[in-house]
């Protein structure tokens, strides 16, 4: 189709006698123009929808109708639709003499790779059938060498058989030259070293080899632990083991020998000669275990004079315990039990007496749980028995648990955050154990939940830990609220002291209630808590599955909240930080980047003076809450600070800017051996986080030849896979195609093409 201007325009403008005439003629010439190309339009879309010789009827009316002077425009009309013909035919042809010229350039460039191909097969051929042959004339030698080989090898294994054969044997020999000179001690040093062969042993396929070795162990086992044992229980006998009778009633009866101290010394050095015989005991000793059935958790043999001196015990334990003794009855359990009765008994009438004295009813809960972990620890009482804490859980009384644990609580609160040392790590001076940088109120507040629930664990009723649980969170919250409150004080100094322990308290809380929602007695407490919110349908069915798959913790609503607070106080910081850097980076935006010196024209490389405040002030705040701000809160801190100092530099220096050789060496320099090295201290790799000044350094530093052949291919494959290839191949992964033409339109130091 002609284009509108071919037909619109007007003719030259002629001298200033033109009559009119010729004026009426150039205005019909302009109308019959704008004629044909809105008719050229109207043809093709008239011939798309198949209704030509209406379309022309309906032409011609319009531009002749009745009036027939309009048939003068004829001659001009078609002289125009004329020229377009030949325009379009042209075109037309243009195209065809092209199109054979690209065929027959590809089957060019298909017949060459042809011939490479064919080329390459042709070496193949030859290299495979070299290597056959080599490989035939080597056959025989490697046969030969093979069996070489596998004899050298059978020789060294029978040379390591014997060896440690010597070995054991050696050893064996010093334990009878010690045993005859009475050297128990180096004796069973030296047992100890055979039986840590005989452990390094048993990979082995040498059966004999380890059954001598065991028979071996086993023989001298036996010497040395009957001889010890002997003298070890002599040893308890004089001493009048074991202590049966009451001290007091032992210093009366029995006097204290003599030879006391040369008794006790006897003492000691048999035991740590019966220690020797550990290894090999355990080595040679299978464990007494109960039934698998009781799912009893791993532990170490008892040490060997130990056994030796719970023999006697054991003796009377199995005469008055087992078998048919009047001893050995189960009910006594019911003594106990009778006893428990009677405290209980006890306990729920004096409770009422002391429901609304906080002090007493106070001193009676830790009376009652101190009595509860004894009676369980120690006495080994039932816990499906009956116990205080099913008194302590009748609802008068736990309600005002409830409350008085309440009320204490938030007294403990106000006074942690209004000491002295409230926002002071303990352990500031020791670096191994400060690493979280907690300060003291917000330990001591973990410290207090842990407390809770060690008082209220051990509950008869789910539905009581339960509301203990709800009195936790709301604790939590109510120490967020103290916290967010205490920061907004502190906000203008957003990078001070106080602040950052704020910081480190919120994260050290987070952290250790996630650490909670993984624990054994809180997944108990979830479970609990689902069964209750199902039953009373006080949840989503999209929250219930999130709790029974385990996706959510009961702390997910206070660990959400402490989470957005330190992501915002994180963020002040980090904007804080960032103004002070573009204060201080001002000189450096305005740096006369197109008339700097190129490298080759100075001596030495060295940091534009201009960006020394930039980078003094960023070194001195990354120093100042490195100290200041736990690891995990640090990492996040710089990193965020990077990212905005990256999209900084690249939009507000480098794309705001146009450099010369010089200028683009020098902001590379800045940057990579400068602005880079500040963040090495904190990772590996620091110029991974600088993507965008990274690559536009790259790019602006490309010697002239890449950067004119990258630009061109940049030109000629938009948004091609070949432009992606182009880009990766200098280095160029993070910048859309668009930003790199950008940052070479930068480049001033192009060559004089001619253009």
């Amino acid at each position: 189709m002609l284009l509108a201007g071919d037909f619109g325009k007007a003719p030259a403008t002629r001298c200033c006698s033109e009559n009119g005439d010729q004026r009426k003629n150039i205005k019909e010439k302009s109308d019959i123009n704008t004629a044909a190309l809105v008719g050229n339009e109207r043809v093709c879309e008239g011939t798309d929808n198949g209704d030509l010789p209406s379309y022309v009827a309906e032409f011609i009316e319009k531009e002749v109708g009745n009036d027939l002077k309009s048939l003068k425009k004829l001659d001009k009309l078609i002289e125009q639709m004329t020229e377009g013909k030949m325009q379009l035919e042209e075109q037309v042809l243009t195209v065809s003499s092209e199109i054979p010229k690209r065929i027959q350039s590809a089957l060019k460039n298909a017949e060459e790779s042809k011939q490479f191909l064919n080329h390459f097969l042709e070496q193949e051929s030859h290299l495979f059938s070299s290597i056959n042959s080599h490989l035939l004339t080597a056959q025989p030698w490697i046969e030969d060498l093979g069996a070489m080989i596998n004899q050298i090898e059978e020789i060294e294994r029978h040379l390591a058989y014997l060896k440690w054969i010597s070995q054991i044997e050696e050893l064996s020999d010093n334990i009878q030259q010690y045993l005859m000179t009475n050297n128990v001690l180096e004796a069973a040093s030296t047992l100890v070293s055979m039986a840590e062969l005989d452990i390094k042993l048993q990979e082995s396929s040498c059966t004999h080899l380890l059954g001598f070795m065991r028979a071996t162990v086993k023989f001298w086992h036996k010497i040395l632990k009957d001889k010890l044992t002997s003298d070890f229980e002599e040893i308890l006998a004089q001493l009048h083991w074991p202590f049966i009778a009451p001290p007091q009633s032992q210093t009366v009866g029995i006097s204290r020998p003599a030879s006391a101290p040369e008794i006790y010394s006897n003492l000691e050095t048999l035991f740590c000669q019966l220690l020797k015989l550990q290894t090999s005991d355990e080595l040679l000793t299978e464990p007494k275990q109960l039934p698998e059935k009781y799912s009893l958790p791993a532990s170490p043999s008892v040490i060997l004079p130990i056994q030796i001196m719970l023999t006697p015990l054991q003796k009377r334990f199995r005469y008055h315990f087992r078998g048919n003794r009047q001893t050995n009855v189960i009910s006594k359990l019911e003594f106990s039990r009778g006893l428990m009765m009677l405290v209980l008994e006890k306990l729920a009438a004096d409770i009422p007496c002391l429901l609304y004295d906080d002090s007493l009813f106070c001193h009676l809960v830790d009376e009652v749980l101190l009595f509860e972990r004894e009676l369980h620890s120690v006495h080994g009482y039932p816990s499906t028995f009956a116990n205080c804490m099913h008194i302590l859980s009748e609802e008068t009384c736990f309600q005002r648990w409830l409350t008085v644990e309440r009320k204490f609580a938030l007294q403990k609160m106000d006074s942690m955050l209004s000491s002295e040392a409230a926002w002071i790590s303990q352990y500031k001076d020791i670096t191994d154990v400060d690493e979280m940088k907690v300060p003291d109120c917000a330990e001591t507040f973990m410290t207090l939940l842990l407390v809770i629930t060690d008082r209220y664990k051990n509950l008869p009723a789910a539905s009581r830990k339960l509301q203990f649980l709800e009195l936790q969170k709301d604790l939590v919250d109510d120490f967020r609220i103290r916290l967010t409150q205490v920061m907004k004080e502190e906000t203008r100094a957003s990078l001070g002291f106080r602040y950052c322990a704020i910081l480190n308290a919120v994260n050290y809380i987070s952290t250790v209630l996630a650490d909670w929602a993984d624990n054994v007695f809180f997944l108990q407490l979830q479970q609990a808590a689902l069964e209750v919110f199902a039953e009373n349908n006080t949840l989503s069915k999209l929250q219930l599955g999130q709790l029974a798959s385990m996706e959510s913790s009961v702390f997910d609503d206070m660990i959400n909240l402490l989470e957005r607070l330190k992501h915002d106080m994180l963020t002040r910081q980090v904007d804080h930080v960032f103004r002070e850097v573009k204060d201080a980076a001002k000189l450096y935006k305005k740096e006369r980047w197109l008339s700097l010196p190129s490298q080759s024209e100075q001596a030495v490389m060295s940091l534009s003076s201009s960006a020394c405040p930039l980078l003094l002030t960023l070194r001195d705040r990354l120093l100042q809450l490195e100290q200041q701000l736990c690891f995990s809160l640090f990492k996040i801190f710089w990193q965020m600070l990077v990212e905005k100092l990256d999209i900084y530099i690249y939009q507000e220096i480098i794309l705001a800017n146009h450099f010369n050789e010089g200028g683009a060496a020098q902001l590379h320099f800045d940057m990579t051996r400068n602005l880079f090295p500040l963040f090495s201290h904190y990772c590996k790799r620091p110029e991974n986080y600088f993507k965008h000044v990274k690559e536009a350094c790259i790019v602006l530093n490309l010697n002239t030849g890449s950067a004119l052949l990258l630009r061109d291919v940049l030109q000629s494959t938009s948004g091609q896979p070949p432009a992606t290839a182009a880009l990766n191949e200098v280095g160029i992964y993070k910048l859309a195609q668009q930003d790199v033409e950008i940052l070479l339109n930068l480049r001033t130091s192009w060559p004089n093409t001619g253009k």
